[in-house]
């Protein structure tokens, strides 16, 4: 039955959960590469209409105003269904998908890309007063309590590069907020050294207080204690007006619920193919996916998310054909950091992610910078266009066009 009528009764239902940066590449790959079929369905489901850049949300969460981006603008013309609702729980042995609590879909194939979200559960008191950049609603209620301190003291706990980009864009834009960003390790502990003291002038140029070596053990309404360690003996506290969690990611137990493998963060755990260890018909990708290569599990990153969709949706066409799909290989290429507005700095690394001696700072890493965040929008319009017999396939972190 066609993608396109009602029913989809003898359809092969392939439903993608998540339409982040990973899930919506393998929407669009996948949707573009059996529109001419008449008996596969594809269907993307999120909790949202609008499209959340997730790599601009430090930037939303000063105030800034990002592009309204429709997801089902940028599925048009691929075929793919588009399904508006909160995915509340997950039947992997029944092949079924409650939404809302009440709407039922049931697959054939199933894609996980619903991503992770910051772990406030580490550490008691964090998801009771910090805040947390998992969405534009945080980053739009965090811009609007920025904007009535007038004053005081915001932490940004974690000093990875997330909490980097924050705390340079929060004291870009808030010059009258004293921001301290602390961590257990430095900022910028995986650059060269050349590219990391650049990160770190940078930083103090911004006002930003640095104290690395730091773990916090406990959020409270006005300030975070902190463990004592080597640097701090004895601890101590910071206070703080507000806190901005950014130290460390977890995925929500709706996997782990579904009696998916997991890992101690609640990834799903896969095979060489981006397939569940215990259930083959369910593919993970993204943030989601516990994906192991050559030099380790992969970190959740864009980069790494977008690969891992359009892998995704290429093995299920392989399958559909009855072919295997192939084994994943994933190489990075770069790690760009935003200062704020006017100021970056790009590390190039090895595949393995361990830095280059190549760097980029100042107003070419702004550029390169702004370049790579907006790099999915013509990667999806060449998607869309590609013949039914190409596709874009990951490959050290790019992406090449192919016959498969």
């Amino acid at each position: 039955m066609s993608a396109r009528k009602e029913d989809g009764a003898a359809a092969h239902r392939v439903v993608i959960l998540g339409a982040g940066y990973a899930g919506l590449s393998a929407a669009i790959q996948l949707a573009s590469r059996v529109r001419r079929r008449d008996d596969v369905r594809v269907t993307l489901v999120n909790a949202r209409e609008r499209f959340t850049e997730r790599l601009r949300l430090h930037v939303a969460a000063t105030g800034q105003r990002l592009d309204e981006l429709s997801i089902p603008d940028l599925l048009e013309g691929t075929g793919a269904h588009f399904e508006r609702g909160r995915v509340t729980e997950l039947d992997a042995d029944a092949k079924t998908v409650r939404i809302d609590g009440t709407r039922v879909l049931t697959y054939d194939t199933l894609v996980y890309a619903l991503g992770g979200v910051a772990d406030t559960t580490a550490v008691p008191g964090a998801g009771e007063h910090a805040y947390a950049l998992d969405g534009a609603r945080d980053a739009e209620a965090l811009a609007g309590r920025l904007s009535r301190l007038g004053g005081g003291t915001v932490v940004v706990a974690g000093t990875g590069l997330t909490g980097v980009e924050s705390a340079a864009e929060i004291a870009e834009r808030h010059p009258e907020l004293n921001v301290v960003l602390l961590g257990r390790t430095e900022p910028g502990a995986a650059m060269n050294p050349k590219a990391k003291a650049y990160l770190h002038a940078a930083l103090e140029r911004l006002g930003v207080t640095v104290r690395s070596g730091a773990e916090v053990v406990k959020v409270l309404p006005g300030s975070v204690e902190l463990a004592c360690t080597v640097e701090l003996a004895g601890g101590g506290s910071v206070a703080a007006d507000v806190v901005l969690w950014a130290s460390g990611t977890r995925v929500p137990p709706l996997p782990a619920d579904a009696g998916l493998t997991v890992d101690a963060r609640g990834r799903i755990v896969t095979d060489a193919a981006l397939r569940s260890v215990s259930h083959p018909d369910v593919y993970a990708v993204g943030d989601a996916a516990a994906i192991r290569q050559g030099y380790g599990v992969m970190h959740g990153t864009c980069q790494g998310g977008m690969p891992t969709g359009v892998h995704a949706a290429v093995s299920i066409v392989r399958t559909l054909k009855g072919r295997r799909p192939r084994p994943f290989r994933f190489g990075y290429y770069h790690t760009p950091v935003s200062l704020g507005r006017h100021d970056a700095v790009v590390q190039f690394t090895h595949p393995d992610d361990s830095p280059r001696r190549l760097h980029l700072t100042g107003r070419l890493a702004v550029r390169y910078k702004e370049t790579v965040t907006a790099s999915p929008w013509p990667t999806w319009g060449r998607m869309k266009k590609m013949p039914a017999s190409g596709a874009f396939w990951p490959r050290g972190g790019r992406f090449t066009r192919e016959a498969r």
